[in-house]
C-alpha cells in the first residue's frame, strides 16, 4: 500500500424483509431514498458532517428493475447539502457491488484524489413478485441460460455445487455441515438488533437445518434454510487517508488500517470450472493477503459471502482453512462458530442478518470494523492481541466477481 487507509464510522440500516417484525408485503415500507438517506446520514453524523467528505460512491445491482430508479450516485446531495456538487459514482458487480464500492473509495484514497470517501451500498428488493424477482436476480448469471436453468436459478446453481459436494465427500457430511452452518447464522443474528433474522426462536435451528430438500417445490439438494433471503437495506462506511482522519477528528483507536485487498473476476459466460472450489473468491482472497502479508493464521475473524450455506462451506476451503472436502469437517467441528477458532459472519452473514446484495460487502466491512474496534455490542468476539486481522470475502454471481479485503485493528 502506498499509502496508508482507513475504514470508520460504519453504519447498517435494518436488513428488512420476511423474519423482521415491521415486515409486512402489503404494507407501506421504507423506500431506497429512506434507507440511502438513513445510512448515509449515520456514517456522516459520526465523522462531522458532508463538508469533510471528498467523494462518493455507492454499490448497488438492479434498482433500475427492483424499484424502477437508476442514476443512483446523484441521491448523495439529498442526504447532506455539502455533498452538492461533490463527485460520486455509482458502481454494480452483482452481488459484490458493495465490495466494488468499498475498493473505488480505496483507490481514491490511493491516488491522493480523497481523503475522505464516503461509500454507501444499497437494495430495495422486496418489491416485486417472486417470480420477476428471480428474474431480475438471474441477471447476476449469464442470462441466456435462464430458459435453460432452474426455476429458482442461483439455489439452483448452488445446488448443483452442493450435489457435486455430496456425489465426492458424502451426503449425510454435508447435510450436517449445511445445517450447523445455518443454526451458526441464526444464533449470531440473534446477536445483532438489525439482522433479519434477530428475532427468529426456533428452538433446534439445527434440526430445522437438516430438513430434507425437496426437488418437486424448490431444489434437490438445498432447502430453503439454506439460503440467504431476500432483504432490503443499507449500509455505509467512510474511507480515509491519515490526513482524512485528522480533518475528521477521529481517533485511530475508531478505524480500522487497510492492510490489503484482492479484486478477481472470471467468465460470467462458462459454467465453473470446478463446482467443488470457488476459485475466483480463492484468488481475491489470497490476493488480499499477499498484499497484507499475512498468512490465516493472523485473522482473528471473517466475512464471507454465503448466499447459501454450501457457498460458506466452500468459502472454508477457498481460503485454505480446511482441503477440499474438508471444509464440513471444519464446520462440524466448531471452528466457524463465535467461540471457535476463527469466528465467521459474526452478525449471522447472509443467511442470518439478510442479503440486500448491493449492501452486502459494505456490510461486512461495517461488522468487521464493529469487532475490531470492540464496537459489536452483544455480538463482540474477543479479539486476540496476537490475530489483529479480519478479512471480508463479496461475491458477485456464482463466483464470477471477488472482492476480499484484509482489516488490521489499530494498536
Amino acid at each position: 500500500m502506498r499509502r496508508k487507509v482507513y475504514m470508520t464510522a460504519g453504519y447498517n440500516t435494518i436488513s428488512m424483509g420476511t423474519g423482521r417484525k415491521e415486515f409486512h408485503p402489503k404494507k407501506p415500507r421504507p423506500g431506497l431514498e429512506d434507507y440511502f438517506r438513513e445510512a448515509g446520514q449515520g456514517t456522516l453524523a459520526m465523522i462531522g458532517g458532508g463538508s469533510h467528505v471528498d467523494e462518493c460512491v455507492v454499490g448497488n445491482f438492479m434498482a433500475g428493475r427492483f424499484v424502477r430508479q437508476a442514476h443512483l450516485n446523484a441521491f448523495f446531495p439529498m442526504i447532506d447539502k455539502n455533498l452538492r456538487f461533490k463527485p460520486a459514482t455509482r458502481v454494480e458487480g452483482a452481488c459484490a457491488s458493495g465490495g466494488l464500492a468499498l475498493l473505488s473509495g480505496i483507490r481514491s484514497v490511493l491516488a491522493g484524489t480523497a481523503d475522505v470517501v464516503l461509500a454507501l451500498g444499497i437494495e430495495v428488493q422486496n418489491s416485486v413478485k417472486a417470480v420477476y424477482g428471480a428474474d431480475f436476480l438471474a441477471l447476476a448469471g449469464w442470462f441466456p441460460n435462464r430458459k435453460q436453468g432452474h426455476a429458482f436459478f442461483f439455489p439452483g446453481q448452488f445446488s448443483d455445487r452442493t450435489q457435486a459436494y455430496n456425489d465426492a465427500w458424502g451426503k449425510e457430511k454435508t447435510r450436517l455441515a449445511l445445517a450447523r452452518w445455518y443454526r451458526n447464522a441464526i444464533e449470531n443474528a440473534r446477536l445483532c438488533t438489525t439482522a433479519q433474522e434477530y428475532a427468529n426462536s426456533t428452538e433446534d435451528l439445527e434440526a430445522l437445518g437438516m430438513t430434507e430438500p425437496d426437488a418437486k417445490s424448490f431444489t434437490p439438494c438445498l432447502n430453503v434454510m439454506d439460503c440467504s433471503k431476500v432483504s432490503d437495506g443499507a449500509s455505509a462506511i467512510a474511507i480515509l487517508s491519515e490526513e482524512g482522519l485528522h480533518r475528521t477528528g477521529i481517533d485511530s483507536a475508531d478505524a480500522v488500517e487497510i492492510s490489503g485487498f484482492g479484486h478477481a473476476v472470471e467468465d460470467i459466460t462458462l459454467p465453473p470450472t470446478d463446482p467443488l472450489e470457488l476459485s475466483t473468491i480463492k484468488t481475491a482472497a489470497s490476493r488480499a493477503m499477499g498484499a497484507a502479508g499475512i498468512t490465516i493464521e493472523d485473522l482473528a475473524t471473517v466475512e464471507t459471502h454465503d448466499c447459501f450455506t454450501i457457498a460458506g462451506i466452500l468459502g472454508v476451503e477457498a481460503l485454505g482453512l480446511a482441503e477440499k472436502g474438508k471444509g464440513t469437517d471444519f464446520v462440524l467441528e466448531g471452528h466457524t462458530s463465535r467461540d471457535g477458532k476463527i469466528p465467521f459472519n459474526t452478525t449471522g452473514g447472509l443467511i442470518g442478518w439478510g442479503h440486500p446484495t448491493g449492501a452486502t460487502g459494505v456490510h461486512m466491512a461495517v461488522t468487521i470494523w464493529e469487532q475490531l474496534c470492540g464496537k459489536a455490542g452483544q455480538a463482540q468476539i474477543n479479539i486476540p492481541a496476537e490475530q489483529p486481522y479480519g478479512l471480508s470475502m463479496n461475491m458477485g454471481g456464482d463466483d464470477k466477481t471477488a472482492v476480499s479485503i484484509v482489516y488490521k485493528k489499530i494498536t
